[in-house]
Formats: structure tokens, sequence, C-alpha cells
């Protein structure tokens, strides 16, 4: 999968989703940027200090990630785009196949 960073129709999505910054203290980095960040190693397989400067800092990346994720943030961006897709016929929830396959594991070979 190729990378390619956020386009404005896809922010414009996504940051309704997201928390608003604190009224007081240090200003949160931008959002926009720190999601590229996040969506560049995902998608590229490479470790948090190897994402490129140009996203900000790599702990933050990664704490962002993993605090959204435990606020469900990023559950609400993928059920609005997965709402948002379906609605302009980008997919159809008319044929859907959910594969799972079960292999038992051996007593004392995991």
């Amino acid at each position: 999968m190729k990378y390619q960073e956020l386009s404005d129709k896809q922010w414009e999505m996504i940051q309704k989703h997201l928390p608003k910054p604190a009224r007081t203290g240090r200003p949160r980095c931008n959002d926009r940027t720190t999601i590229n960040g996040i969506i560049y190693v995902l998608i590229c397989g490479c470790r948090w200090s190897e994402m490129p400067t140009r996203y900000g800092s790599k702990s933050t990346a990664h704490l962002r990630l993993q605090k959204w994720q435990q606020n469900n943030i990023w559950k609400n961006i993928l059920s609005d785009a997965i709402k948002s897709a379906h609605q302009s016929s980008k997919i159809s929830l008319q044929k859907i196949s959910i594969d799972s396959s079960s292999i038992a594991a051996k007593k004392g070979e995991m």
C-alpha cells in the first residue's frame, strides 16, 4: 500500500472526531501533522524512531495513537468513513463475506 497524506476532504471528516485542545497549558502539536505521521508509520511498517521529522515528535504520535485508541476516537472515525462511503455508493453492504480459519495448537507447542 502506498502512503499518501490526508486530503482536505479526509481531514474535514476526521477533524470533527478529535478531542478539543485544552484551554490552558502548552499548545498541542498540529493534529493533522501528527495523524499523517501515525498513518505513515502504520502503512510503511517502520519503527516510530524512523518516522520522518516533518511529522513531529515520534513520542507524541505514538502517545496520541494509544490515547485515541483508548478513547475510541479511531473507532468513531472508521464508523463515519464506512457510513460516508456507503451513502455515496462507494461500498455496498449487500454482499459481505467473513472468513475465519482455526487451527488447533498441539499442547506445549505454542
